[in-house]
């Protein structure tokens, strides 16, 4: 028996089509932006930006790069540098999108599409402290920004936001329905109130809008991977042995894909954490076996993973916002055999980003961390659930190996590939402070002549309002993954005489067959989607790939892609127009001929070009 789907199309890009038919009670946008003309919000002074360069090509369906990827290869004591010519395509088309999330009725969910709601109609609530606005803050796509280059006139850098390098979904505009599945059936309007995350004055507004909305549909309960203080929610369960399940999970998300004319639909695991599933040969390490296993009702199938498994097969994107081990090896099998990307483990939200962000800077110090406790307590439900020992294991795993490639760069400090800081992770329930988690951190370091340094910090953590951005985050992120390509050009073409033969014009058949498959040259990203790594706890990466847990590379790698899709040079940092008596008289001389000018732009001895106008 092996994997099928329950309809006839099993791909992920359904043709696009202007929609204004929606159904009620669901959050809906009514505009279409189909393509984007790059305009620009800047905040060094420019209103947009156009990439004026023979490496990039906009046309009506796509934009091409041309982008000379350069890295270093180490070989004993000999040190290569590499470069590669790439040639990246992104399609500007913006789908119509549906987001279904698993554990629809528990703070991070009902918290999630209330925050889009509220921004969506552009709410304000009064609060002690003064009237607040919806807003996105938190999330790194549409609320921070990212260095573009440097103002021509005055030298002075010029930042734009992310969501505004390139064609991006908005949850205001093109996520235009929010729908999932929850073990207890309770109405999101009672649920988020049940959660106490949001001001009262703002569930106030939201409430008759939640109501309205359709109930959670039923879920998939095991008892045995979630703790035993879950059971009195457990009123809305899919029936049948785990096949029967995965079927009806699979119909649910062609209903939904079908009910509101959805190009693409993704999935988000926001439930309780489960425990580990034990990996079993003939069990869970093949896609063969996994669906083998199904059919048999194997117990140590997982709930998260019975999803994942009907997500891949109706071609939707699976993000696993919880450390359980969902994506056993068979899932990542079926992952790279149906061309579905999935991304997880672990929303970072909190403690664990600030973690990777002291140990990398302690590290990169010359700074020897000895040991890192971690301590917390939080009152919610996820708090309750993990005081089981099971589920708290799953925890203490995804928060313990943060660390671990931050330490492993630095053998001048640790010598021994055994040694590692003294690491503790303490998790405990405390309904009092309901979803305002508390985290202590105290670490400990060795400094300069035997010294010992000690930084406390002591975290309070709105932990649903942390973690929602971050939803958003993955959906915006791994939705333009989709519509990126790459391929290798010859490595003769140095001066891309033959570039614009191979970008060519893109056609919607060119990607219908496998999302990352190498026809006619062009590549997607791996199904393991590790560049969403800046966002998760514990991330996975492809086989033979290294984990990467330190904060800013992980926020560099997304920047620097969103760069090479226009063809700029990844941002170094090393400011050389700036640092050079002659480079600074140039940048003056240039400034007054921009005034003499009208703003005209130059270019200076180190390759400064403004790319505005």
């Amino acid at each position: 028996m092996s994997f099928h789907n329950n309809n006839n199309n099993n791909n992920n890009h359904d043709n696009h089509h202007e929609h204004h038919h929606h159904q009620n009670g669901t959050i809906n946008n009514h505009h279409n932006h189909n393509h984007h003309h790059h305009d620009v919000r800047t905040t060094g002074g420019s209103s947009s930006f156009r990439v004026q360069s023979d490496h990039c090509r906009y046309t009506e369906t796509a934009i091409f790069s041309k982008y000379t990827y350069e890295t270093t290869l180490v070989d004993g004591n000999v040190v290569k540098p590499v470069r590669t010519q790439l040639l990246f395509r992104t399609e500007r088309k913006l789908p119509r999108v549906g987001v279904m999330l698993i554990g629809l009725g528990g703070n991070n969910g009902s918290t999630c599409v209330a925050g889009a709601l509220a921004n969506q109609l552009g709410l304000q609530w009064h609060t002690k402290e003064g009237t607040k606005t919806s807003n996105y803050w938190g999330s790194l796509l549409l609320s921070s920004t990212l260095k573009l280059g440097h103002d021509v006139r005055t030298g002075q850098a010029v930042y734009t936001p992310l969501h505004d390098m390139l064609p991006m979904i908005h949850p205001n505009h093109h996520i235009v329905a929010w729908h999932g599945w929850d073990i207890n059936k309770m109405k999101l309007g009672d649920a988020m109130q049940r959660a106490q995350v949001l001001d009262y004055d703002l569930q106030q507004q939201l409430y008759p809008h939640l109501q309205q909305m359709p109930p959670p549909l039923p879920s998939v309960y095991y008892p045995d991977f979630i703790a035993a203080n879950q059971q009195g929610r457990a009123d809305n369960v899919v029936p049948g042995t785990k096949y029967e399940q995965l079927q009806q999970l699979q119909l649910d998300i062609q209903n939904f894909k079908r009910q509101h004319e959805l190009d693409k639909c993704f999935l988000v695991w926001t439930a309780n954490t489960e425990r580990f599933s034990e990996l079993l040969p003939g069990v869970n390490d093949t896609a063969e076996h996994l669906s083998q296993s199904i059919q048999r009702g194997e117990s140590e199938i997982s709930a998260s993973t019975l999803f994942a498994v009907a997500s891949i097969l109706e071609g939707c994107t699976f993000l696993n916002g919880s450390p359980q081990n969902t994506f056993v090896p068979g899932v990542l099998e079926l992952a790279r055999q149906r061309g579905v990307f999935i991304g997880g483990d672990d929303f970072k939200s909190g403690q664990t980003k600030l973690k990777s962000v002291l140990v990398d800077f302690l590290v990169s110090a010359g700074i020897k961390p000895l040991s890192i406790v971690s301590y917390n307590h939080l009152g919610n439900n996820d708090g309750m659930n993990l005081s089981a020992p099971n589920q708290f294991r799953s925890k203490e795993i995804s928060k313990s190996n943060v660390v671990d490639d931050m330490v492993a760069s630095n053998r001048i400090l640790y010598p021994s590939k055994d040694e590692h800081p003294d690491h503790v992770v303490v998790i405990k329930y405390v309904p009092t402070v309901g979803d305002s988690k508390r985290a202590m951190d105290e670490y400990t370091s060795e400094i300069f002549m035997g010294g010992k340094n000690t930084i406390v910090v002591h975290n309070m953590c709105e932990d649903s309002l942390l973690a929602t951005p971050l939803i958003y985050d993955l959906i915006i992120l791994a939705e333009l993954c989709e519509r990126i390509k790459v391929k290798k050009l010859d490595d003769n073409d140095e001066n891309g005489s033959s570039f614009w033969d191979d970008a060519g014009e893109s056609t919607d058949e060119d990607d219908d067959d496998v999302k990352y498959s190498n026809k006619n040259g062009w590549e997607s990203f791996h199904s393991v989607l590790s560049l969403l790594s800046y966002m998760l706890k514990a991330p996975m990466v492809p086989d033979g790939a290294p984990v990467v847990n330190a904060l800013f590379p992980q926020r560099q790698a997304i920047v620097n892609v969103l760069r090479a899709c226009l063809g700029l040079a990844p941002e170094n940092h090393m400011n050389l127009e700036h640092r050079f008596e002659s480079s600074l008289n140039q940048l003056q001389q240039q400034q007054l001929q921009s005034q003499t000018n009208g703003g005209r732009s130059y270019e200076n001895g180190f390759g400064l070009q403004n790319g505005h106008h």
